[in-house]
């Protein structure tokens, strides 16, 4: 949705734009990357990993949301994805799917061993995370986007905040203070009230991070996570072709993607066509998951049984 939600944002004219400003040209870079698709990990595996011909104009395609919190505590790329959502969007139907996938769930990597899902992208990056959740889920991601913490933040800063209506409050003493901190381990307290909220980009942050207090855990977090984006998407089919130059720049360094500019902008009238009642958002709660206690930490254990029948209802199956 964050690839989608830059569809809203950029128009037609974008191609144009990016003559006049050397702030949209460095910040677009980070645009067209290659997914590299892999095989399953094993003693035997030799295969090079391929690269797949691109969805045809007009074509259902899928598109994995990766977050990362790549503060001073990590080292480089070396991060984890405390997000992952993956869209399925039918410009013929007008319909898009969200699926949140659990940064604790437990499963088998396409690096090797089994672990927490968020481990996929630090034991190889952005291939390594789409290929865990094709071979786990059974489905084929045709795109990717990846943001980290001050690319949200600066996104929704740049188009003036979002409107989000909290359901539940947001209470957590041990929100980590690793952005405007002396030290990337200090904490700090955070509240949001419930009803109308009109938020930030560190507010909206501060939103879809928090995970201490919450009954729902991390599934209450996936929802707001959920939220957010669609509240992005709301405001930025407002924005306007000048408004390109801070967007762009503000994503300089905290984004990349597989799709090239003019992917992109071919997402506008897409957006424009998809309301909100098109919109399908599944989490994996009970009984798709279940807490357990494995290899010294509290993770999710995955019903397959379950889960592959509900993706598949969405996501046709690779």
């Amino acid at each position: 949705m964050i690839g989608i939600a830059l569809g809203f944002v950029l128009s037609g004219a974008l191609g144009a734009a990016l003559y006049f400003s050397p702030a949209i040209a460095a910040a677009f870079q980070d645009f067209g990357h290659t997914i590299r698709h892999q095989a399953l990990a094993s003693p035997s595996a030799s295969a090079a990993p391929t690269l797949l011909p691109a969805v045809a104009p007009g074509n259902a395609f899928t598109v994995l949301l990766l977050g990362s919190d790549n503060d001073a505590k990590f080292s480089g790329n070396e991060v984890l994805t405390q997000s992952m959502i993956l869209a399925r969007v039918n410009p013929a139907t007008k319909q898009v799917t969200m699926l949140s996938i659990p940064r604790d769930l437990y499963v088998p990597l396409s690096s090797g061993g089994t672990n927490k899902i968020d481990q996929a992208y630090l034991h190889g990056g952005v291939d390594t995370a789409i290929a865990t959740v094709e071979h786990d889920f059974g489905v084929h991601v045709d795109h990717y986007a990846w943001i980290g913490l001050l690319g949200l933040i600066h996104l929704i800063d740049a188009v003036g905040g979002v409107d989000v209506v909290a359901g539940n409050p947001v209470l957590d003493d041990f929100y980590p203070k690793d952005l405007g901190g002396n030290s990337p381990f200090d904490i700090e307290r955070v509240a949001v009230l419930p009803g109308p909220q009109h938020m930030s980009g560190m507010e909206a942050l501060q939103y879809v991070r928090s995970r201490h207090d919450d009954l729902r855990s991390d599934f209450g977090r996936s929802v707001r996570q959920q939220q957010v984006l669609l509240a992005l998407r709301a405001k930025a089919k407002l924005l306007g072709v000048a408004d390109i130059p801070d967007i762009a720049a503000a994503m300089t360094s905290q984004f990349t993607t597989d799709m090239s500019v003019t992917q992109v902008g071919e997402l506008l009238p897409i957006a424009g066509n998809v309301s909100l009642s098109n919109v399908k958002q599944v989490v994996l709660l009970a009984p798709y998951t279940s807490g357990q206690f494995i290899g010294a930490q509290d993770v999710l254990e995955p019903n397959w049984n379950l889960i592959l029948p509900l993706v598949h209802k969405y996501f046709p199956p690779a």
